[in-house]
């Protein structure tokens, strides 16, 4: 028997406002946000059932004395889509940087990398049709 439940990831930004956007524009709904008002220090979301977090590395460093790396490719986000092509181009038009341009992957995955403002890469993946 599990003692744990409702995984969900955590990347850290010190701009959590720009990075939840940034998601927000991915589909991704917000359901939590602290401080209500203002600028936040923590937000949440949610795709499918899929949660992350958004923490901001000053709150984090102050709230709860860890040292988190602000930038870099520290995490992963994986998204499935139905046009990894289309979901690349829209991303890189839109500004996210092109880390590699989809390619086949293991005879049966398209798979696209971009990232989020903070760094943190974004693995956008389509099943392709069984040979």
């Amino acid at each position: 028997m599990s003692i744990f439940r409702t995984p969900q990831v955590i990347l850290f930004s010190e701009d959590v406002t720009r990075a939840a956007a940034f998601y927000t524009r991915l589909g991704f709904t917000e359901t939590f946000r602290v401080p209500a008002e203002g600028g936040p220090i923590h937000v949440d979301l949610t795709l499918d059932g899929y949660r992350i977090g958004i923490a901001s590395v000053v709150s984090t460093r102050a709230d709860h004395g860890l040292d988190p790396v602000p930038s870099g490719q520290r995490a992963a986000v994986v998204l499935w889509t139905d046009d990894t092509a289309a979901a690349y181009a829209t991303l890189t038009a839109d500004g996210a940087p092109a880390l590699a341009a989809p390619h086949v992957w293991l005879h049966r995955l398209l798979i696209a990398w971009t990232a989020d403002p903070d760094g943190n890469p974004i693995q956008l993946v389509q099943q392709l049709p069984a040979r």
